[in-house]
């Protein structure tokens, strides 16, 4: 048995059971990884894949648990590394980010900024996408963090730890009759009028729908995008009221806008940043935390780890 071929059955999972796809990422040969694959077979004495013809149709039962102790293996592997590098290299090295939009473009510059300048031997990457994307993205070891706020019950397999609170903002064109409603704007009263809003899934918009939901009301959503640049965007064309996270409402470029504090009307949503349970992590990686999220110092993440 080899490290090689434990690789490759993890990539061909993370491939959809794609193998030339596989091939491709690993920059290999699609012949060399199915010989590799049969010979893990044979020696376990167990099939990993079934198969139809030369297609691989889904992953068996024992396929299941030899892949997910593989990934184990494989991330003690990486463990090993970074705890060499970290006595050899402590300053240098990687760290990816899978994030959303609003994150990425609203949360993390300035985290990122300060980071980049006391380690610039150190090279980021930052993953945006879906949820689910980014659960998938920590859970392959794609991402060594993971920092979302909804569908939190998608990261079972990561240490998840609360890094701050936030609300939302309504947002209309100057001349919108909410406008006018600044100090005791009500659900009712956007339930009038067409919303523009994230979409399900993304960026708190669950509390959106449970409020409305608990004054027994729909919410008339015309427009949804993933970005509050977007959405903003389209309020601006008059086609609904803009709902967004209120660290997105920018004072200078929203000027013709009129946004309406709306955090008595929906529940916070907390930000959340998760690693894999068992990931050794470097110092610049606690170093990253704490300067995301300053309660969370590398003893509160320790202690933390052990808990879980």
């Amino acid at each position: 048995m080899k490290l090689q071929q434990l690789r490759y059955i993890v990539e061909v999972q993370n491939h959809k059971l794609n193998v030339s796809a596989t091939a491709e990422s690993l920059f290999t040969s699609q012949p060399g990884i199915s010989k590799q694959v049969r010979m893990l077979e044979d020696e376990l004495g167990v099939q990993i894949f079934g198969r139809s013809g030369k297609h691989l149709t889904h992953v068996t039962g024992a396929g299941e648990e030899i892949i997910n102790i593989s990934r184990e293996i494989l991330s003690k592997v990486e463990g090993i590394k970074a705890v060499a590098n970290e006595h050899t290299l402590p300053d240098q090295g990687k760290l990816n980010i899978a994030t959303t939009h609003t994150q990425a473009r609203y949360a993390l510059p300035s985290v990122i900024q300060g980071f980049m300048k006391k380690y610039p031997a150190v090279s980021l990457h930052m993953h945006q996408g879906t949820p689910q994307q980014i659960s998938d993205a920590a859970a392959r070891g794609d991402a060594d963090f993971a920092i979302a706020t909804e569908a939190l019950h998608l990261y079972s397999d990561l240490v998840m730890l609360p890094c701050y609170h936030w609300n939302r903002s309504i947002v209309v064109a100057k001349d919108h009759p909410l406008a006018k409603k600044v100090n005791n704007l009500t659900v009712a009263d956007i339930a009038q009028y067409p919303l523009i809003t994230y979409v399900f899934g993304f960026t708190g918009r669950s509390e959106l729908d449970k409020a409305f939901s608990a004054h027994g009301l729909e919410p008339h959503i015309v427009f949804t995008a993933t970005d509050a640049d977007v959405i903003k965007t389209y309020v601006r064309l008059g086609l609904g009221v803009g709902v967004v996270a209120s660290m997105a409402i920018d004072q200078i470029s929203d000027t013709d806008l009129v946004c309406i504090d709306a955090s008595h009307l929906f529940e916070a949503s907390t930000t959340k940043i998760g690693f894999r349970k068992g990931s050794f992590l470097r110092t610049y990686m606690y170093d990253f935390i704490e300067r995301f999220a300053p309660h969370l110092t590398k003893e509160r993440v320790e202690r933390a780890s052990l808990l879980r």
